[in-house]
C-alpha cells in the first residue's frame, strides 16, 4: 500500500516457505534473519514491515506528512506503530492455534485480543486516523492488521470507531484493494495449513473417511 501511495513500483519476488526458499544462501546473505517481507534497494537491505515503511517514506517521501519530522507528531506515529506489534501478537496468540493446531478457541486470549482493539477504538475517538490528524504509516500498518483480523471473522463490528476508520481508509488509501486481496489469501492460507494438519492426524490414525475441502 505505502508503495503505491508513493508512486514506487516495486520488482516483486515471492518466496516458497514450505521449501526453504526463505533457507537459501541467496536469501540468507540479504537477510540473515530469514523473514518476510524483506526489502532490497540498490542492494541495501532492510527487514521487519514497520522499518521498511519507515525507510521508504523517508527515502521516497515527496515530503515529510506520512511521518513528519515534529519530535511530538513522530512519536504519537511510533506509539501506534509498536502498539500494532501487540495488537498482532495477541491476534496471533487467539488465532493461530485454531487455524493452525486445530485447537479449541480459548476465551481468555479473544478476551485479550479485543482488549486491545478496545485500545485502537479509544484512540480513534473524535479522530479520522490513528495519529495527529492525517494520514501516516500508522495507518498503514494498523489497515493491515485490522484487516487481516476482520477476513479471519475476527467481529471488529462491535468497535465503531474502528469500523468508521476501516471504511476511510478502505476507500482513500492507494492499494487498499490490494490489501484486501492479500488478506483473502492469507485467510486461506491459514485454513489450508488446519486442513493440512487435520489429514496429518487422520493418517496417524489410520482414519480413512474422505475429508472435502472448498476453498471460497
Amino acid at each position: 500500500m505505502l508503495a503505491k501511495a508513493l508512486g514506487i513500483e516495486l520488482n516483486r519476488k515471492t518466496l516458497n516457505l514450505e521449501v526453504g526458499e526463505h533457507l537459501t544462501p541467496q536469501f540468507l546473505k540479504l537477510n540473515p534473519q530469514h523473514t518476510i517481507p524483506t526489502l532490497v534497494d540498490n542492494g541495501f537491505s532492510v527487514w521487519e514491515s514497520r522499518a521498511i515503511l519507515i525507510y521508504l517514506a523517508e527515502k521516497y517521501g515527496k515530503d515529510d506528512s506520512l511521518y513528519p519530522k515534529c519530535p511530538q507528531k513522530r512519536a504519537l506515529i511510533n506509539q501506534r506503530m509498536f502498539f500494532d506489534l501487540n495488537l498482532y501478537s495477541s491476534f496471533a496468540e487467539y488465532y493461530y492455534p485454531i487455524a493452525r493446531d486445530k485447537q479449541p478457541p480459548v476465551p481468555e486470549n479473544l478476551t485479550k485480543l479485543e482488549g486491545q482493539l478496545e485500545f485502537l477504538n479509544t484512540f480513534l475517538e473524535g479522530q479520522t486516523y490513528v495519529a495527529n490528524d492525517s494520514l501516516s504509516l500508522a495507518d498503514f500498518t494498523l489497515l493491515a492488521s485490522v484487516s487481516s483480523f476482520a477476513a479471519c471473522d475476527i467481529d471488529v463490528g462491535k468497535f465503531p470507531n474502528i469500523v468508521r476508520w476501516l471504511e476511510h481508509c478502505n476507500k482513500t488509501i492507494p492499494g487498499a484493494d490490494e490489501n484486501k486481496e492479500g488478506c483473502e489469501l492469507f485467510k486461506k492460507y491459514c485454513f489450508t495449513v488446519f486442513i493440512c494438519w487435520s489429514l496429518s492426524k487422520r493418517a496417524q490414525q489410520k482414519i480413512v473417511s474422505p475429508v472435502s475441502v472448498l476453498l471460497i
